[in-house]
């Protein structure tokens, strides 16, 4: 069983209330998934904010168009600073992302994203990481670093 990590950092313009505000909002993430993993947010009337203890469950479609239900918990929220959110059902046997911001000054913050992860079906799955998952992921966080930048209207900038 391999333990994996997916660190990126983006700058974009936006005060920290800014930034907090849009990716604090669990509504948001439909906006920065890519279009191909069918997301689809199952969980009715979420609020605004994420809070701790908070539970969202997700529809996604990552490997074949084939339906799976990914279960998150928001694990801590420290606010304008950072928050975790774990995966309690999903595609994953582990997932941990971490997301931080870092105010840089002259109205622009540092979005840093870290995902710890383990693959399912222990040797099984490590096969199929490096040909697979990993090029997946950094493919969705593409699309997100871009559609982040289109919202921000900031140019590139990454770690």
């Amino acid at each position: 069983m391999a333990v994996h990590t997916l660190h990126t950092k983006q700058i974009i313009r936006a005060t920290r209330q800014e930034a907090w505000d849009f990716f604090s909002d669990p509504r948001n993430l439909a906006k920065i998934t890519p279009p191909e993993l069918g997301f689809e947010i199952l969980t009715p009337d979420l609020p605004a904010r994420m809070r701790e203890g908070m539970m969202i469950a997700y529809r996604v479609r990552p490997l074949l168009g084939l339906p799976m239900t990914w279960l998150s918990e928001i694990t801590l929220v420290e606010e304008g600073v950072r928050f975790i959110d774990e995966q309690r059902t999903g595609p994953y046997a582990v997932w941990h992302h971490e997301h931080e911001f870092h105010d840089l000054g002259d109205g622009r913050m540092e979005v840093e994203d870290r995902a710890t992860y383990v693959l399912p079906f222990g040797p099984l799955g490590d096969l199929v990481h490096a040909p697979l998952v990993r090029p997946q992921l950094e493919r969705i966080f593409a699309y997100r670093e871009k559609a982040v930048r289109e919202r921000f209207d900031c140019s590139l900038s990454k770690g």
